[in-house]
């Protein structure tokens, strides 16, 4: 017998992706870039809607097609590379940035204001904040029913009531925008949109979609994939709504905040400004759910994958994650984002090449020969990227600075062009000759 989904189901999966989306990241970069892009926000806006929904969506859709793991989509590069770069992006996702990063907005935004910024808050929080997410994600098989039918309607009510006053009342007072942006707004956003992370959210959360799936019974192939795509459109959409009302928001706000603000400052002074103190607890409560749902989804993606290369139970490496998760949040949101932009820098164009080319796998005799190649040059030309966006940026020689698009932090997009034309072009000559396995 056949399983479908009903109406209702469906739009629950899509809700329950849209709130495993919605983490801090989402959250406070979309006003940040509004405030610094100024008068060219909607320039930056639709660059960063190009790595942050439109590329998460087109993940979603490429892992669906393939069978729901970043294994598959990987085969091309062979077994030991793709484990190595599915691991890289597990870690990047979860316990070394992405759900510490949940803990720490949602602390600096809601608690901070009420105890101050001082370490032994944090931890206390982190504690109390940790011990739920464990809890939750001990039962996997229950998201669809705690997160897209109860936690995932009671975000986006939340969500939809800020994006209403970004729009309704705006702060006044549009920024002017930085050097950076008046230079290179599409492109500053494009980069921006890879601090979302969900790029390598979507290599992560479209098994945990599969599965959600599945778990209502659910097993025809072609059922699943028809499912997780509709499951992406629908948080897609939720996003775009989302982002465009934030960067509204960011971008009248240079009354209230200083132009260096974060996200979170940004989003605290609106919010103080239009609903006044009842405000300040509505943000705090809406930004904690908004990560309390991310890290859920993250710890439980995390605990799936490492329990099938490690002797540990999925059990016991949830206990693990969340603790570890716990200990990385204790450096603070600064400190985080500051180690994170760089190693995004870096990982994001092989996994942007990866996603890219999945969709052109049958047009080569044989797809390990052109996806290789573009992912190991989008990986060295991302680290000269990455190094350039960190604290030892001088050791870079003089030419890595001369490289096209190196302004812009795009120095890898002309040379993976360049690779994919030249392998193309020998896969073709080359014929169908035996050699990889992983075709």
């Amino acid at each position: 017998m056949t399983y479908h989904l009903k109406s209702r189901d469906i739009i629950a999966l899509g809700f329950m992706t849209f709130a495993l989306f919605v983490g801090a990241g989402n959250i406070i970069f979309p006003p940040m870039v509004g405030l610094q892009a100024g008068e060219h926000v909607w320039t930056a806006a639709l660059g960063f809607l190009v790595t942050a929904v439109g590329l998460p969506v087109l993940t979603i859709v490429a892992i669906a097609r393939v069978g729901g793991g970043i294994d598959s989509l990987s085969s091309p590069i062979g077994r030991r590379a793709g484990i190595l770069l599915a691991t890289v992006c597990y870690l990047a996702v979860g316990p070394l940035f992405a759900t510490p990063r949940t803990t720490t907005v949602s602390f600096e935004v809601g608690i901070a204001p009420l105890t101050g910024m001082g370490d032994m808050p944090l931890f206390i929080y982190s504690l109390v904040y940790f011990a739920l997410v464990i809890g939750i994600s001990l039962y996997p098989g229950k998201l669809l029913d705690t997160v897209g039918h109860v936690l995932a309607p009671v975000k986006i009510i939340a969500l939809l009531i800020l994006a209403a006053g970004a729009v309704l009342w705006p702060a006044g007072g549009l920024s002017t925008a930085t050097e950076a942006y008046q230079n290179a707004a599409f492109s500053n956003g494009f980069v921006n949109g890879y601090l979302t992370m969900d790029t390598l959210a979507s290599l992560v959360f479209g098994i945990v979609i599969v599965n959600a799936a599945r778990s209502r019974g659910v097993t025809e192939s072609r059922l699943l994939t028809r499912y997780t795509i509709w499951a992406g459109l629908i948080a897609g959409i939720g996003l775009t709504i989302i982002y465009l009302a934030l960067f509204h928001l960011g971008s009248d706000s240079a009354n209230l905040v200083d132009q260096k603000a974060n996200g979170a400052a940004i989003l605290h002074a609106y919010v103080a400004h239009t609903f006044g103190g009842a405000g300040s607890f509505f943000l705090a409560a809406l930004i904690f759910l908004a990560c309390l749902v991310t890290a859920v989804g993250l710890t439980c993606a995390c605990a799936e994958f490492f329990s099938q290369y490690l002797p540990l139970s999925y059990r016991s490496l949830v206990f693990i994650l969340g603790l570890f998760s716990m200990v990385v949040s204790n450096l603070g949101l600064s400190h985080l984002i500051q180690i994170s932009i760089p190693v995004l820098t870096a990982i994001y164009p092989p996994c942007i090449a990866l996603v890219v080319l999945s969709f052109t796998r049958p047009w080569w005799n044989n797809s390990t020969r052109v996806i290789a190649p573009a992912m190991l040059i989008s990986l060295l030309f991302g680290i000269i990227d990455g190094i350039k966006a960190s604290a030892i940026s001088d050791m870079l020689p003089g030419w890595a600075a001369k490289l096209p698009l190196a302004d812009q932090g795009l120095a890898w997009l002309l040379p993976t062009v360049a690779m994919i034309v030249i392998t193309a072009i020998w896969d073709k000559a080359a014929g169908r000759q035996v050699t990889s396995a992983a075709h």
